[in-house]
């Protein structure tokens, strides 16, 4: 790692700040993945049909969408570490909300919360860490967060698992006379206090004090980061890269020129959208299906959900050794190449299959193949298109619209991530399964060329530097 001409690094300091960010990413994971182990639970609990189980749970994702716009735009009034925080409350207040929940809409109100919770912490983790690291190191600083997701559903698998365990099944009662399914919610309180408490004790973004006018803030911050040597003038491009005339507003997204959004407004969203496009929150919808298919029980479920979720980690791992020397660009690429091999591989699988009693049955070996690829799959996305989307939106907007490009891109990505969620269901039943995973590897297709004549790469270049 080189630095600058007498900038002194302050390392604990930075990696302090990296390791509480990302707490944000875990939440992120865990709560998207608590709901799994509940499930059982709210069907009983209360009274609900297949239908509306899944208009309870999915409340979550129009409650991202609101907070990743909502975020965004805080992040430019009040601050990103203090609607980190807010996120953190959120946090906290909608687990207890849903373990507690008396009825289904009480659930899905808090779920919508908790959703806003999540929404916020997507966007505001990553850019948090791009504007307080050094330029030469972001990106594998930055990649972390993908990480802590994936760990976070990690844990919320593991957690569901043991609760379960102890009570016999989601079921069961646990402490205090309460079923197992609430406390999978309760749980959730425990590393959103850990967010919270840890937040008071790091600094607030120094491209955020610069915007507020509090310049000897940010030159306390940017020393303690940076040092002295180098702390003033840091400030001064900052300062520099924004507009003199008023503080970042939603308008600032529109080109002086053409009274429009600017292009790289529509690549961030580009970028966000098309993470979502490529099928990655269905593709293992069947996944059960498929390792069953090449002998492994439903009691597996976990050693799967954990296989998998190693695969993941590893895959990103990979993914920050490499985002800081051959850069976003070439890993996008990489990764829309591959995800669109292995899905149009899936693609062919899945049109060879029959359905037995509602269930999914493949020809021999070809179970084995589907397996082989999906996982394959997941190992792509998880090398690219996972972390570097969030890397990208956190650096890529220039200071002046970083927040608001955050609020559109954020929004853009959640809808996106519903609306594929919702439809996967109808489009399985109605078309089948072949035409809607060639869909999905049809969207990864257009996504190289996307990522060729749009993306820009910003591998060690200052958040001063970005132009849009």
């Amino acid at each position: 790692m080189t630095e600058k001409s007498g900038e002194q690094l302050n390392m604990p300091l930075i990696a302090a700040i990296v390791g509480v960010a990302t707490i944000g990413g875990f939440m992120f994971g865990y709560d998207s993945g608590a709901i799994n182990g509940t499930q059982e639970g709210l069907k009983t609990t209360f009274g609900l049909s297949e239908g509306a189980l899944g208009l309870t749970v999915s409340a979550l994702l129009p409650g991202c969408a609101v907070g990743a716009f909502m975020a965004g735009r805080l992040a430019d009034n009040i601050g990103r570490k203090k609607v980190m925080m807010i996120a953190a409350i959120l946090f906290i207040i909608s687990a207890f909300a849903s373990g507690a929940a008396s009825s289904a809409l009480i659930l899905a109100v808090a779920r919508f919360f908790a959703g806003a919770a999540v929404g916020a912490a997507s966007v505001l983790s990553p850019a948090y860490i791009s504007e307080v690291t050094p330029a030469n190191i972001r990106g594998r600083l930055s990649s972390v967060q993908q990480v802590m997701i994936i760990a976070g559903l990690t844990g919320a698998f593991l957690a569901n698992y043991f609760l379960a365990q102890s009570a016999g099944s989601s079921l069961g009662e646990f402490w205090l006379g309460y079923p197992a399914w609430r406390w999978m919610f309760w749980v959730q309180a425990v590393p959103a206090v850990l967010f919270l408490v840890t937040l008071l004790v790091i600094p607030e973004s120094p491209r955020f004090l610069v915007a507020k006018g509090r310049l000897a803030e940010a030159e306390q911050v940017m020393t303690r980061l940076f040092g002295a040597a180098v702390a003033k003038t840091k400030v001064q491009e900052i300062k520099a890269s924004l507009a003199g005339d008023h503080e970042p507003k939603l308008s600032d997204l529109n080109d002086p020129k053409t009274g429009k959004w600017r292009k790289i407004v529509w690549v961030g969203i580009g970028l966000a959208v098309f993470q979502q496009l490529v099928g990655i929150n269905v593709v293992f919808y069947y996944g059960a299906v498929l390792w069953q298919a090449v002998g492994f029980s439903e009691a597996d479920s976990l050693k799967i959900n954990i296989l998998s979720g190693m695969l993941s980690i590893a895959a990103c791992l990979v993914s920050i050794g490499l985002i800081d020397k051959i850069g976003r660009k070439p890993l996008l690429l990489i990764g829309s190449i591959g995800m669109a091999v292995t899905l149009g591989i899936l693609t062919i699988c899945f049109a060879s299959g029959t359905f037995v009693d509602g269930q999914l049955v493949l020809p021999g070996g070809v179970g084995t193949v589907a397996l082989i690829a999906a996982n394959v799959y997941v190992s792509f996305f998880n090398f690219s298109w996972g972390p570097v989307m969030w890397v990208m939106l956190g650096e890529m907007f220039p200071n002046q619209i970083r927040g608001s490009g955050l609020a559109v891109a954020g929004a853009a990505q959640w809808t996106a991530n519903f609306a594929i969620s919702m439809s996967f269901p109808w489009l399985a039943a109605n078309i089948g399964l072949p035409i809607t995973y060639g869909f999905y590897a049809a969207f990864a297709f257009i996504s190289i060329m996307f990522v060729l004549k749009y993306v820009h790469e910003t591998k060690g270049t200052e958040l001063e530097d970005m132009v849009g």
